[in-house]
């Protein structure tokens, strides 16, 4: 191939690049895009998580939070309010309604619901109507892409985790069969297990955006808080989300 052809070739390639990419922030930042804030009475470091539904999103439920590099679990960023409350508007369909209630779904999120608590593996992992995760952390689940603007407290230092994981019911595949755990009731409200993502942020780095990428998956019916990181099974679940990205704002 002649030069003037390979510079040719090499333009048309970074053009459409380019436009790929600007495009892409146009389906963030366009008409669709939700914006909600969530523990903004706290001093820390100021960011905004960016949300970019996939292909197969349809009212997954959410958590974000914090951990430093060991590990350790330091505080929530957001949790779906119908899991923080542990109340749903839809639990019993009653003289043509439906009805909410209390209810507890240990498979949804259970690799956050496991973490944030200290107590033995019980019921008592997940938030209940009695015993609720505070306001500050809490909102209904969004239903397009979004933007979350939120504070990271002191805590945390200057380097540590964030983690999101996502989980949609329903969303079975040849792997995750109706009957794979026959008669576990958890795991037919589950199908693929929620799949969790990861970044480490270091807010000494000239680096102020990052991309969180899915690190494993939730035991399938919320058994246990262990991480999965063989995540060649899921097939619909790593199409709920398109991207995420962390954008470190001034303070």
């Amino acid at each position: 191939m002649m030069n003037t052809e390979r510079l040719f070739l090499f333009i048309l390639i970074t053009f459409f690049v380019i436009m790929h990419s600007l495009s892409a922030q146009e389906r963030i930042e366009g008409d669709n895009l939700q914006e909600f804030t969530t523990n903004a009475e706290k001093d820390g470091i100021p960011v905004e998580i960016v949300f970019e539904k996939g292909i197969e999103h349809y009212y997954p439920l959410m958590a974000i939070w914090v951990e430093d590099t060991s590990g350790r679990y330091i505080h929530p960023l957001y949790v779906a309010e119908s899991i923080a409350k542990g109340k749903f508007r839809h639990v019993k369909y009653q003289e043509g309604r439906w009805e909410s209630g209390r209810k507890l779904i240990p498979s949804a999120l259970p690799y956050w619901s496991h973490r944030q608590t200290d107590v033995p593996e019980d019921s008592l992992i997940m938030p209940t109507p009695e015993n609720p995760l505070p306001d500050a952390y809490t909102g209904a689940t969004p239903t397009n892409n979004f933007i979350l603007k939120t504070v990271i407290e002191p805590e945390a230092g200057d380097v540590f985790n964030l983690l999101f994981e996502i989980n949609q019911s329903w969303d079975w595949n040849e792997y995750w069969y109706n009957s794979k755990y026959p008669g576990n009731e958890e795991y037919k409200k589950s199908a693929q297990p929620a799949l969790v993502y990861r970044v480490t942020v270091n807010v000494n780095e000239q680096k102020l955006k990052y991309k969180m990428k899915p690190v494993g998956h939730s035991h399938p019916y919320g058994a246990n808080g262990e991480l999965y990181e063989d995540i060649s099974t899921l097939t619909t679940a790593l199409k709920i989300a398109d991207r995420i990205i962390v954008r470190l704002k001034e303070k």
